[in-house]
């Protein structure tokens, strides 16, 4: 992956806990970076790195990121979607008891962010003819939830999590498909679950049934992302790939 320290790569949810080690990585490999979260304020730190304060309910502010990037750094080789917007009761309802609201408002908080950047950021990469896009998906956007795992504290998993999920999937092939004429990339990167301190029930129902026998740590992510966005995976494109210990095998 030594190209990345010719490219400049746009991360979308930057401070999140995989995005985090994402741009850790990619300034490690010296690659030109846009770290982009809600948190964060607009500054260009060097010539190499810079923040921008991106609001993924707003058109506007993705409008200006792109702007942003291109009048600081010029081009945009790769994006990497990485960002989880949600409502603040995210998680708290199970399927019979979810309000309609609720699943509509995060189903188009995050599906529509993904498409109006990703469609936004592929317009710049179309006129360079190269580009590469990394869209997160989730196991549960491969398989079914396996229910067992909260069992034990009676608890769930969001409905509307793996409907998200299983569309940004399979908008990643759409964009594959219409973006390939163009040499422009996407693939999407399917964690399992991610340790964050979750109850201990959770965690060792949950390594019960992962073949590698953990959860996945932001580590055994962020390199795959890169990989993606590299000259190494120049022929790569449409694939949705499971970093998960194994989940999905079984």
């Amino acid at each position: 992956m030594k190209d990345l320290n010719k490219k400049v790569i746009i991360v979308a949810g930057a401070n999140g806990l995989i995005g985090k080690e994402i741009v850790n990585e990619l300034v490690e490999h010296e690659a030109t970076v846009v770290s982009a979260d809600i948190s964060f304020v607009t500054e260009i730190v060097n010539d190499k790195f810079a923040t921008y304060k991106l609001d993924l309910l707003s058109n506007e502010s993705i409008d200006g990121l792109v702007k942003f990037t291109l009048d600081h750094f010029g081009r945009i080789d790769g994006l990497i979607n990485s960002a989880y917007p949600r409502t603040k009761d995210w998680g708290k309802y199970k399927f019979e008891d979810t309000p309609f609201r609720h699943w509509s408002e995060n189903i188009s908080i995050q599906l529509n962010s993904v498409f109006y950047l990703d469609q936004q950021v592929a317009k710049v990469m179309e006129k360079q003819h190269e580009g590469s896009i990394v869209n997160f998906g989730s196991i549960y956007g491969i398989v079914g939830n396996d229910f067992t795992i909260y069992e034990d504290y009676n608890g769930s998993s969001p409905a509307e999590y793996c409907a998200i999920k299983g569309g940004i999937i399979n908008f990643t092939r759409y964009l594959a498909s219409w973006l390939g004429k163009h040499n422009v990339r996407v693939n999407c990167v399917c964690p399992g679950g991610i340790w964050d301190n979750q109850r201990e029930e959770f965690v060792r129902n949950y390594n019960h049934r992962c073949p590698m026998k953990r959860m996945g740590n932001p580590d055994d992510i962020a390199p795959l992302c890169l990989f993606l966005v590299s000259d190494g995976a120049k022929y790569i494109t449409g694939q949705i790939i499971a970093a998960d210990g194994g989940w999905t095998a079984i």
